[in-house]
């Protein structure tokens, strides 16, 4: 089973989504990311799924409810490089991001966070 990559950039995880990711692949992808954020103490998580072509109802589930856990943790998720037929899909099914913060992209995303005061505070 092919593994996403998570990235540490200060007090922020960083991963993108590069790969078509199954319900197994999903479900480990989140036990991943929590076990990081555990073992890290982020601020702050960016999911980015810029190159995801498809989205279905259980994927989008899967990320707001990462994004709820990430919360309960401490940690705020934003979610960037949504492309506009995502959008659309997402719309469509009536699928809210619950918990999930969104920009437009990885840069605007990592602006959100600092502007939200969760990362770039100093501390460790």
């Amino acid at each position: 089973m092919e593994r996403v990559p998570i990235l540490k950039m200060g007090d922020t995880l960083i991963l993108t989504i590069q790969v078509e990711l199954h319900d197994e692949t999903a479900l480990r992808l989140q036990e991943d990311i929590l076990e990081k954020i555990f073992e890290t103490k982020p601020q702050g998580l960016v999911i980015d799924v810029s190159a995801v072509g498809v989205v279905d109802s259980f994927f989008g589930r899967m990320l707001s409810d990462t994004a709820i856990m990430a919360r309960t943790m401490g940690v705020e998720t934003v979610l960037v490089g949504i492309q506009p037929e995502i959008a659309i899909i997402l719309q469509e099914m009536g699928l809210e991001l619950k918990g999930v913060h969104t920009a437009l992209n990885l840069e605007k995303g990592m602006a959100l966070l600092q502007g939200m005061g969760e990362v770039g505070n100093g501390e460790d």
